[in-house]
C-alpha cells in the first residue's frame, strides 16, 4: 500500500511499530542525505563525478591508491561536520526501547553508532569509511595516521605486513563481509516488521534482504522519495522525505 500522504502515512507506520515486537531497520544513502552526506547513485551524487575505483585497480595501481585516498581526504570535512538525522534519531529511539536489536545499514558514515546504536548492533555492508584496516592483515589504522604518512610519500603500506591500507569499506570487486551478511540475514529471518529506509534497492546482495524478511513472515515498510523495484510486495510505502517521516518517532 502507498501512502497517499505524508499524515496518513506516519499514523499507519506508527501503528505497525506498535504492533511489532522485533523491528530490523535496513538503511540506504537517503537516511543520511539530511546530515549533509551526498547520495553516491543519484543524479549529481559523487558517483555522476568520479568514476569508482575498484578494488582490483586500488591493489594493483600505486596511483589507483594515491587518487582513492585524495578523494577520501577531500570528502573529511563532510563525513567530520556530519551529525545524526531524524532518521537515525528515530532509529535510535526504537533501539533504546528495545523495539530494534539492531540496524542493517548499506552506508559508511558511522552515523547509526554516534546516534545511540552500540557498534556490535551495526551491521555494515558496505563497511566504514571513518577508519582505515590493512587489506592483507586487517591492522586498523586512524586516519590521522593515514593522513600523516599520506602527504609525505603518498598511500601508505602496512607497518606490519606492506600491504595497502585502505579505508575500511567494500569496493567494487571485493568481497561482501561474510560476518555481516551472515548475521543481516539471521535479523532479516527473525524480524516481524522489517523497514527499508532510503535505499534505492538496486544493490544486489543488500538489496535481497527486504525480499528475505517478507518471505519469512515479516511485514515490510519502504520509506524512500523514489520508487524502488520491491514497492509492489511492501505492506506500506511512504514516498516523502525521511526526516520527515521518521521525525514524530525521536522522541526526547
Amino acid at each position: 500500500m502507498i501512502a497517499s500522504d505524508l499524515r496518513s502515512g506516519v499514523e499507519r507506520l506508527g501503528e505497525m511499530i506498535a504492533e511489532a515486537s522485533t523491528i530490523v531497520p535496513f538503511t540506504g544513502a537517503g537516511i543520511s542525505t539530511e546530515s549533509g552526506i551526498p547520495d553516491f547513485r543519484s543524479p549529481g551524487g559523487l558517483w555522476t563525478r568520479n568514476r569508482p575505483i575498484p578494488y582490483e585497480e586500488f591493489v594493483a595501481s600505486q596511483e589507483a591508491r594515491d587518487e582513492s585516498w585524495r578523494r577520501r581526504f577531500a570528502m573529511e570535512p563532510t563525513f567530520a561536520a556530519a551529525k545524526p538525522g531524524r532518521g537515525h534519531r528515530a532509529l535510535a529511539a526504537l533501539y533504546r526501547a528495545g523495539k530494534v536489536p539492531a540496524v542493517i545499514t548499506q552506508n559508511i558514515d558511522n552515523l547509526h553508532q554516534r546516534s545511540g546504536f552500540a557498534p556490535d548492533h551495526v551491521i555494515e555492508l558496505h563497511g566504514n569509511t571513518t577508519y582505515a584496516r590493512c587489506i592483507g592483515c586487517g591492522k586498523i589504522y586512524d586516519l590521522i595516521w593515514v593522513k600523516q604518512r599520506f602527504d609525505e610519500n603518498g598511500a601508505p603500506d602496512c607497518i606490519d605486513c606492506d600491504e595497502p591500507v585502505k579505508t575500511a569499506t567494500i569496493s567494487f570487486g571485493q568481497a561482501m563481509p561474510e560476518d555481516a551478511m551472515e548475521r543481516a540475514t539471521e535479523l532479516a529471518q527473525a524480524c516481524d516488521l522489517f523497514i527499508a529506509i532510503g535505499s534505492s534497492l538496486v544493490v544486489w546482495p543488500a538489496a535481497g534482504f527486504p525480499m528475505m524478511a517478507k518471505d519469512a513472515g515479516a511485514r515490510l515498510i519502504i520509506i524512500n522519495r523514489e520508487p524502488t523495484d520491491q514497492d509492489d510486495i511492501a505492506d506500506l510505502v511512504i514516498r516523502h522525505d525521511i526526516g520527515e517521516a521518521l521525525g514524530p518517532f525521536v522522541g526526547d
